[in-house]
């Protein structure tokens, strides 16, 4: 693939600017309501990595599916660019912790799968782009690999690859890596970090592991349950590439959880 090809794919959209602004969530369950999010607002801007942490019931990944329009909130609304959001789009790609990968088509047919909703790409174009993200995520010797041929972790390279082929302006992950063994997952780290210096795709990352999200993320959002509310950000002033066992980010780490269990203790009086 080109150099000129890729330049014409990262500049498609323009810049990306997310604004959630006092969104709640409440879903009927056998118990009664449940609010899964109340009134959180945050802003993410062009290019930002930033990781959703807390615990279960926290509504990370409810927030992360009304950002992709997969669910719709009871109140607020999610801008992007200053228009709201009101259902899925081709600019917001959703990657979940199942790779949900074709069985029947290998590992090239797909990330071509997605890239046939691009009007304005040719089959050849589409060849080169697939290729393309192939090579990024370390896959490009595999790509008429079957998918039962392949790994865990060569799954979710997959996976990675035919998200950002489409060149979504948001890529939104959910728990992606939370299944793989703890090898599999720091090769990962530093793939998806090398990805995002490279790209400067806007990330949203959604993980309970504080050590994972300091790792990944340029910000890191603290949600606490019951119901779910923002309770605190982080910056993470660490340069890349960033290694899951770093003294300093074990620190950084510490210092979030240690936030976490006060939010926790403090719900619990």
């Amino acid at each position: 693939m080109n150099q000129q090809t890729v330049h014409t794919e990262i500049h498609e959209f323009p810049t990306a600017s997310l604004s959630v602004e006092h969104v709640s969530k409440v879903f009927v369950s056998h118990v009664g309501p449940v609010q899964a999010l109340d009134d959180v607002s945050i802003s993410i801007s062009e290019g930002e990595f930033v990781c959703f942490v807390g615990p279960s019931g926290c509504g990370k990944s409810t927030l992360l599916n009304i950002i992709a329009g997969l669910e719709k909130p009871d109140q607020g609304q999610v801008l992007m660019n200053g228009a709201p959001i009101s259902g899925p789009g081709r600019d917001r790609l959703v990657m979940f912790q199942e790779h949900a990968l074709f069985p029947w088509l290998d590992v090239m047919g797909n990330v071509m799968f997605g890239l046939k909703q691009k009007p304005n790409l040719n089959d050849k174009e589409r060849l080169e782009v697939a290729k393309y993200y192939l090579y990024l995520v370390k896959m490009d010797k595999f790509a008429h690999s079957n998918i039962h041929e392949l790994s865990g972790g060569m799954k979710q390279r997959v996976a990675l690859a035919r998200s950002l082929a489409p060149n979504p302006r948001i890529l939104l992950m959910d728990e992606p890596f939370s299944a793989l063994d703890a090898m599999t997952r720091e090769h990962l780290y530093g793939d998806i970090q090398d990805i995002w210096q490279k790209r400067r795709k806007t990330i949203i990352f959604v993980t309970h592991n504080v050590r994972e999200a300091v790792c990944l993320g340029n910000r890191v959002v603290l949600f606490s349950p019951h119901p779910g509310r923002i309770r605190e950000e982080f910056q993470v002033p660490l340069a890349r590439p960033r290694s899951i066992n770093d003294p300093v980010l074990a620190d950084i780490s510490r210092s979030i959880t240690s936030a976490l269990k006060g939010y926790q203790a403090e719900e619990s009086d």
